[in-house]
Parts: C-alpha cells; structure tokens; sequence
C-alpha cells in the first residue's frame, strides 16, 4: 500500500477534456516528463491510487493533457476530477537532484552547517521570482530561506535533511 510519506504532491487533475477520457493536469512538478515515470499516484477518496499513464502531451508550462488506461470515457475521468496527484519520491531520488522539484522537500528537517535545526520545511512559497522555503521554527515561528542551490551544503534523502550554509542575520528577518 502506498503511504503519504512516500510521495510528494506533484499537482492537480482539473478537468475533463473531450469525450475520450483525457483530463487537465497542473502540475507544479514535471518529474514525470523527466523521469520514466509509468505511473502517477492519485488521492482517490484518500486512498493513493497508481493510475498508468497512456499519453500525455504539454498545453503549457504548467498543465498537460493527460490520459491513462482504462479511463476511456468523461463520465469516467470524473473519480479522479479534483483529484491531487502524487509522485514517489523514491523515484524522483533516482532522477537526481537536478530534476526534483523543491515540493519534494517539503518535510525535510533543515540544518545549519553546525548541524543545529533550523526548522521543518513545511511550504515552497512560489510567489516571486526568487523561490523561498517556508520553514516552520521549533519556537512556532516561520522563516523564509531563500531556495538556492548555493546556499545548500548537503541533502541527506534517508534522514530527509537539508545542510544549509545561510548569510548571517538572515533567519532574523
């Protein structure tokens, strides 16, 4: 069975397209376009569901056309119409780090370069062109570290925590 722990949230089904089962899928995530993904994972209900991917192609930078097997009608795409969808992050582990989206960090334990906790990353803010993490301090607080490659020293997938070598003063913000 597959457990919430071992995804991350990759987007959302929309919609219906046409009358051959295909759906709009956003997605904040194209892990699988870069990946060999054959599956995505669908809360269906609150059960985590793999749903097999028989094509797909790209409206935009953010949603696909998508069509899976066995969903060949509109009143069947309706199970999974407002549906969130999921990617395992065992496979996007085996991507690299290049192609994982920073959903995937969500609930890592973040770390300066002592090895002290700075807090959980609870949210990816996306907001600007500058992407934060939103990090929630053991104190109720919440910081917002900048995601940039080069303030990450080390990414430790099994403990899921992130090393961070920050500027000075910048969680006082």
């Amino acid at each position: 069975m597959i457990q919430y722990s071992d995804v991350y949230n990759i987007g959302t089904i929309t919609k219906a397209h046409g009358l051959q089962g295909e759906v709009v899928f956003n997605f904040s995530d194209d892990i699988f376009d870069t990946t060999d993904a054959d599956y995505l994972i669908i809360d269906v209900d609150g059960i985590l569901v793999p749903f097999f991917i028989s094509e797909y192609r790209f409206r935009s930078s953010a949603s696909a056309l998508m069509k899976f097997d066995h969903i060949e009608s509109a009143e069947q795409t309706q199970q999974i119409v407002g549906c969130d969808v999921y990617f395992e992050k065992s496979k996007a582990q085996e991507a690299g780090t290049d192609e994982m989206s920073l959903n995937y960090f969500i609930g890592f334990t973040m770390l300066d370069e002592q090895g002290e906790k700075i807090g959980e990353i609870t949210d990816i803010d996306d907001k600007t062109d500058n992407w934060l993490f939103v990090v929630e301090r053991d104190n109720g607080d919440e910081a917002l570290v900048p995601a940039q490659e080069s303030f990450i020293v080390d990414i430790n997938h099994e403990k899921r925590t992130m090393t961070m070598d920050l500027p000075i003063g910048l969680l006082d913000l």
